[in-house]
């Protein structure tokens, strides 16, 4: 079965189904085992994480019986899930629970992620809130909305250019190998102000309605930012890894910045890499 526009509003519902029976009755409520850590003490796995992607998984398997699907946790089990995401004719990408170290805190900042790939080019991204129950929507050629709780469409667009010492932004020094981490660390000084989340859902959303300049990752997960990456350019952003290569599904590293435009982003690149 292939993918068309019309299921957009399905895999919303998906999303909002799997916050509302797994993520948000676990909120503020975890139990001692409920929480474990995979790679560290900020990396952590929830069992709102793991029941929030089993259900997703099950709902686009019954839908998408022949699709590739690839859910963070599943592939913190088996890396090779991973293996043919460029390829794939239709593939889909789930965070179940972004920003977990803020779930598990109690911290009402976490989003339900999904991205639609289709033949190694994603088409469609959705960024649930569960707190807020909307949603961030974007399809290729077609902008990026909020879908409010109510119904409402809003069209959102990324913020006007601005010189770097009027940029509010965000930059994760703390994954970069030195020197590279030292000087990122230093320059971000040059910028007016900064946000850290630890939300890639709520970051993204924050640029792509036009609250924010532009965002620094070096790690590249695909659950993390194909939703996002298109969103984002939906709502007529420029995002690159920092060769100023483009960004594809198949890419685990090189780094990513994203900037309101391709004039902002050469900018950005100068100067927060400067020695």
């Amino acid at each position: 079965m292939t993918f068309d526009d019309t299921a957009i509003d399905w895999l919303a519902g998906i999303l909002a189904e799997a916050a509302q029976a797994e993520i948000m009755p676990r909120f503020r409520r975890l139990g001692d085992g409920d929480v474990r850590q995979k790679t560290s003490a900020a990396d952590l796995v929830t069992e709102a994480d793991v029941n929030a992607e089993r259900l997703i998984t099950t709902r686009l398997r019954e839908r998408y019986p022949s699709a590739m699907v690839v859910g963070e946790e599943a592939c913190s089990d088996d890396p090779a899930l991973l293996d043919g995401l460029g390829d794939a004719d239709l593939a889909f990408v789930i965070d179940p629970v972004d920003g977990t170290f803020n779930f598990a805190s109690g911290v009402p900042l976490f989003g339900v992620m999904l991205a639609v790939v289709v033949k190694g080019e994603t088409v469609v991204g959705i960024i649930h809130d569960p707190v807020g129950k909307d949603w961030l929507i974007g399809a290729k050629g077609a902008g990026s909305h909020i879908r409010h709780a109510h119904g409402s469409l809003e069209k959102v667009h990324v913020v006007a250019p601005a010189p770097i010492s009027e940029m509010t932004g965000s930059v994760s020094w703390q994954y970069m190998p030195e020197p590279e981490r030292s000087r990122l660390a230093r320059n971000q000084t040059k910028i007016l102000s900064q946000f850290a989340y630890r939300c890639a859902a709520h970051e993204y959303r924050l640029l792509a309605s036009g609250h924010a300049h532009f965002v620094v990752y070096n790690k590249l997960m695909p659950w993390d930012h194909l939703a996002g990456v298109l969103i984002h350019a939906e709502a007529g952003g420029h995002a690159a890894r920092f060769d100023g290569s483009a960004y594809l599904p198949s890419h685990l590293g090189g780094g990513l910045l994203v900037a309101p435009d391709q004039q902002s982003w050469h900018e950005l690149r100068r100067e927060l890499w400067a020695e």
